[in-house]
């Protein structure tokens, strides 16, 4: 091997740069490929009543073990099966309701080809992820996705990039597709997240994260020029209202306001309650995390009052909060 030439710091930023573009080239030529046999390949993975099971050597192998981790981590039961340790012995964990995900840029790879004749004879569909669509591989399956690219970010041709990073994705917009195909949600995802700083945080109480401190909080008799200026001293394009008790009574979003001002029908000395939205949207105190994440993308809303068993209000939630972006400021 050759000793390493100087080469200018400017040289390597451009080589590093074209590399990436090579890479995003081959996103893009993979992108409009895609086709009939990606939707056929979403159906036949959501209908699955078994394992998606993912098979490769090499780099390839490294793919799919990520794509096993993506999909068993979003509501797919997915595993590896390294397609040596396959053909001795290792099929027998294979049943006919299992789908075969087979991973190959050329699709000439014979450890792994030697191997779909025996998994198709148990029953399984076989889908191949693969840039030879003509190839044996391709042959030996029931769907074929291209995932061609028009070369390696290598300089050399050779050494897999463009081709993994192309698969890579493939993989991950299959697995977007089944989150939606599947209705997985923020609760489920936190069944399977339990660790870490995700899964505590959506498995934790909404209590620790609701807004007190200056709230745009106001009386509903209160004249609508008073209620919004506290919406806009409060930062968060909202204004909640109460009655006497400190019961939740209405609200008001500027979307609700930049409407009432096209239809024409507002005048800033009247009482907020002829114009508040009565009976919104709230959360419960002690809901998690991930319960308000699934319903305030459900009712698309971004902010939402909670309240106490009995209606009062002990507060306000964002979803920025919710999802760990920083506590919401009140002050400029």
């Amino acid at each position: 091997m050759n000793k390493c030439t100087c080469t200018p710091a400017g040289d390597w930023l451009a080589k590093g740069r074209q590399a990436l573009q090579i890479e995003i080239e081959g996103l893009e030529t993979v992108k409009s490929n895609l086709g009939e046999s990606f939707v056929s390949a979403v159906e036949l993975l959501a209908e699955c009543k078994g394992r998606v099971i993912i098979t490769g050597l090499g780099k390839s192998g490294l793919v799919g073990r990520k794509l096993a981790a993506t999909l068993s981590s979003t509501g797919t039961a997915s595993f590896y099966l390294h397609p040596v340790e396959g053909a001795h012995g290792d099929l027998g964990m294979i049943r006919k309701e299992d789908v075969v995900v087979s991973i190959s840029n050329s699709g000439e790879t014979d450890e792994l080809n030697a191997v779909l004749p025996a998994m198709r004879s148990l029953g399984a569909s076989v889908i191949s992820l693969t840039g030879g669509i003509d190839s044996t591989m391709a042959r030996l399956s029931d769907i074929t996705i291209n995932t061609g690219v028009p070369k390696e970010a290598c300089p050399l041709d050779l050494a897999p990039t463009s081709s993994t990073t192309a698969t890579l994705a493939v993989g991950d917009a299959l697995a977007a597709c089944l989150i939606e195909a599947k209705a997985f949600t923020a609760a489920d995802f936190k069944r399977y997240h339990p660790g870490g700083a995700l899964g505590q945080r959506l498995t934790m109480s909404i209590d620790t994260l609701i807004l007190r401190d200056s709230d745009p909080v106001v009386k509903q008799e209160t004249k609508l020029s008073e209620a919004l200026a506290v919406m806009d001293k409060g930062h968060l394009g909202v204004v909640v209202f109460t009655d006497d008790k400190g019961c939740l009574t209405g609200i008001l979003t500027d979307g609700d306001l930049r409407r009432l001002i096209c239809k024409g029908s507002l005048d800033m000395d009247q009482p907020s309650s002829q114009i508040m939205i009565k009976d919104p949207y709230r959360a419960k105190k002690g809901s998690s995390v991930a319960e308000l994440l699934d319903f305030m993308e459900e009712k698309a809303i971004t902010v939402l009052p909670v309240v106490e068993e009995d209606g009062t209000l002990c507060g306000i939630v964002h979803m920025h909060d919710l999802l760990g972006k920083g506590r919401v400021k009140f002050s400029r």
